[in-house]
Order: C-alpha cells, then sequence, then structure tokens
C-alpha cells in the first residue's frame, strides 16, 4: 500500500503553494497551517511534509515556530525541509517537533556535511532531496539546474546510507497534471532498496493509484487537495490499509 503524505508548504507562516518552484506563483490556502493539519489528522493521515519556503530563500530555517505547533497539537510524523544549512538548522527542526529533515541543496554544495548529518542522525532522519529538472538536480529552492545527473546523484547517496529520498520532478510540480510514473519507475528499476517518494504532478487519485500500481512506496501531493481536486474522504481507504 502506498504511503500518502501530503504537504504544507509555508511563507510567512501560512499555507501556501507555488508552481513550478516559482515564488511569484505564490497562492494562500490557508492563514493557519494548524488547521489543515488537524483535518488531515481527522481523516486517517498520519504523514505530514513540511517545507519552509522561507528558509530555503533565506538558506536558514524561518519558520520553525510553526512547526513546533504543528507537532506539539496534532500527532503526525512530520518530516521537515527547506533552508537547512548548519547543524543548527537540524537541532532547531529536531527540537521543534520534526521526525524527520529533508536535505537537498546541502547533499549537492556541501556533501560533507550532509554525509555527517547522516552518521550522526542515521538513515531513519534524514531523507535525501532529490529535486530534478529534465533529468538535472537542481538546488536552493529550484532556482539554480546542477549538472548532477538525477539517478547518478540518488545512487551515490544510497551507497553512502540513505535509505529514503524525496524525488520531485520540477516540471510537474503545481501543474496537476499528473506524476513522472515513468521516471520513478527507472529509480526504482535502478535503486529497488531505496524508499522512495514520489512529488509533484498529482492531480487526482487516479495518479495516486497509478504510482501505487508502478509500486512507488509513497507519495507527497498538496495542490490537488486544496485545489479540490483530491477530497479527505477520498484518502481514508489508503489510510485504513496502510
Amino acid at each position: 500500500m502506498i504511503e500518502l503524505i501530503p504537504a504544507i508548504d509555508l511563507i510567512d507562516g501560512k499555507c501556501v503553494r507555488l508552481t513550478r518552484g516559482d515564488y511569484q506563483s505564490k497562492k494562500i490556502y490557508n492563514e493557519d497551517p494548524l488547521e489543515v493539519a488537524l483535518s488531515l489528522e481527522a481523516h486517517g493521515l498520519r504523514r505530514l511534509h513540511v517545507v519552509d519556503l522561507d528558509g530555503a530563500r533565506e538558506g536558514r530555517i524561518v519558520n520553525y515556530r510553526i512547526l513546533e505547533r504543528l507537532a506539539t497539537r496534532t500527532a503526525l510524523v512530520i518530516d521537515f525541509g527547506g533552508g537547512l544549512k548548519r547543524d543548527g538548522d537540524l537541532e532547531i527542526a529536531f527540537e521543534c517537533g520534526a521526525r524527520m529533515v529533508t536535505g537537498g541543496s546541502i547533499a549537492v554544495k556541501e556533501p560533507e556535511t550532509f554525509a555527517a548529518w547522516l552518521d550522526r542522525y542515521g538513515s531513519g532522519k534524514i531523507i535525501l532531496g532529490a529535486d530534478a529538472k529534465e533529468g538535472k538536480i537542481a538546488i536552493d529552492g529550484w532556482q539554480q539546474t546542477t549538472d548532477e545527473a538525477l539517478i547518478p546523484f540518488m545512487t551515490s547517496y544510497h551507497r553512502k546510507g540513505i535509505t529514503k529520498a524525496i524525488c520531485t520532478d520540477i516540471s510537474r510540480d503545481g501543474m496537476l497534471q499528473g506524476p513522472s510514473t515513468a521516471l520513478y519507475r527507472d529509480i526504482r528499476e535502478a535503486l529497488p532498496d531505496l524508499y522512495l517518494i514520489a512529488s509533484g504532478g498529482v492531480g487526482s487519485i487516479e495518479d495516486i493509484e497509478q504510482l501505487e500500481a508502478a509500486g512507488i512506496p509513497a507519495v507527497i501531493f498538496g495542490k490537488a487537495l486544496y485545489e479540490g481536486r483530491i477530497k479527505l474522504n477520498e484518502l481514508i481507504r489508503f489510510a485504513d490499509e496502510s
């Protein structure tokens, strides 16, 4: 059964969504992220992906108080990312209730630091963020595309001990036109032991079912939920079967 991971993206403490990582496309869906989180929990969801978009832009953790509020007022298992650059950022995130953190840009720009986090906290708490544009890794809130090829990049970190990775196809993110299932199949074929979390493009329950049929372990989705393309009561059966 595929694991469902709804997303809450934060700007100025509010629940927002971007399209293809463009900050100019920001749309506010709820002034209170806790209200969203409580509704998710009430419908049987157990996980939550929280992205500090302010942090991603500024290169430091910003919305940690919101993280703390979500973690203390719900029982959701939260992974947190966005702007985690220093040891102190991780300490704040974990102290504020994150069970896991996601590192993307840091894994490209400072691989020694990211490897040290993996050694210190273990693979159960460190998720690799592999955001891709046309098969290349993108960093810094998707504002820069590198020369790093996606699957070799993920393979190198899997060999170093990473067991979980979030892969976002930037071209699909926020478009509601379906996920990059073929890409995720390729990653699964290359790295069958990796707990792959698909992200970007989900626009319907059928998209989630497609990923499940392809053997993808988990999926992150957000905009489809906020836009009413996916209803919370449609997700109950996945939560009940997981």
